[in-house]
């Protein structure tokens, strides 16, 4: 077992390294998801026939309408680092 999950002396450090990585990747979710979006809606051409759904596509029901939903979703991130003022 290593020293910062047997509660060593280097713990703290262990643990705010863990909360840098994850703050990194929580605000890597929202641009990643916006740019696969934008990388779907143009490698279809923004057709549903992609899909193989035809004309009875739903307006809500496509990939890129998906990952703008999850882009949406995991904006939180970047809007806590906007109120807090960048810190």
């Amino acid at each position: 077992m290593s020293q910062g999950c047997s509660g060593g002396s280097d713990g703290g450090a262990t643990r705010r390294n863990a909360h840098r990585v994850a703050d990194a990747l929580a605000l890597a979710a929202s641009p990643t998801f916006a740019m696969m979006a934008l990388a779907t809606a143009v490698m279809s051409g923004g057709s549903a026939e992609m899909s193989g759904m035809g004309a009875h596509a739903s307006p809500f029901g496509g990939m890129v309408t998906m990952y703008l939903l999850m882009s949406a979703f995991h904006a939180s991130a970047w809007l806590k680092l906007i109120r807090a003022g960048g810190r």
